[in-house]
């Protein structure tokens, strides 16, 4: 049974009604990678050392998106200590911008943007925050794919389009940025991000 919640509740009524079901329901089960401590880790022993390993530790910016805030952190936390001057660059949505210190809102960038901090997120690993716009975060997706042959989600875009920005600095010429790309754009076959396609 596919259990439903209002729109503008947002993430927080989604976690809101699954912790009710967990109450209710004797066999439910919830990973809550908001709060699931095996969220950052396995992002510690895998993709912290993934990116570490074919960069050849050369890597000097990461640009990710925060949604549980798993990837950021477990990344962080790993490679921050590694190489002093690394960056890591966090990566919300314009319309929801909670860690600038704004307020939570609606936006069309799906899997990220939850509307409050994460428990899992390690917010001393990142260096700078970043807010991208629904249309920027479409408008980046469908040319990462039409130009590059990388099909990403929505949030991919919005990961990209902040990564372009931050290479276009005079500062990051000759800088090895490595970008974030969590989800396959099958995903969004549905969405607006395959309108007019």
């Amino acid at each position: 049974e596919l259990v439903l919640t209002p729109a503008p509740l947002g993430m927080k009524g989604a976690v809101a009604r699954a912790e009710e079901l967990l109450r209710e329901l004797p066999r439910a089960v919830m990973p809550q990678q908001f709060k699931n401590k095996a969220n950052p880790s396995v992002h510690r022993r895998t993709t912290a050392e993934e990116i570490w390993n074919d960069t050849n530790g050369a890597v000097d910016v990461v640009v990710s998106g925060v949604g549980t805030g798993g990837t950021i952190t477990g990344i962080g936390q790993v490679l921050k200590p590694r190489k002093a001057s690394l960056k890591m660059v966090a990566v919300e949505p314009e319309d929801s911008p909670v860690l600038s210190g704004g307020q939570p809102g609606p936006h069309k960038i799906q899997g990220i943007g939850a509307g409050f901090v994460p428990e899992v997120l390690d917010r001393a690993v990142i260096d700078e925050v970043m807010t991208v716009g629904n249309q920027t975060a479409f408008e980046t997706a469908r040319a990462l794919a039409r130009y590059e042959g990388i099909p990403g989600g929505i949030s991919s875009g919005a990961a990209m389009a902040a990564a372009l920005e931050i290479g276009a600095r005079p500062d990051m010429e000759g800088k090895s940025i490595v970008v974030i790309v969590p989800s396959f754009a099958e995903r969004y076959l549905s969405t607006a991000l395959f309108e007019g396609l």
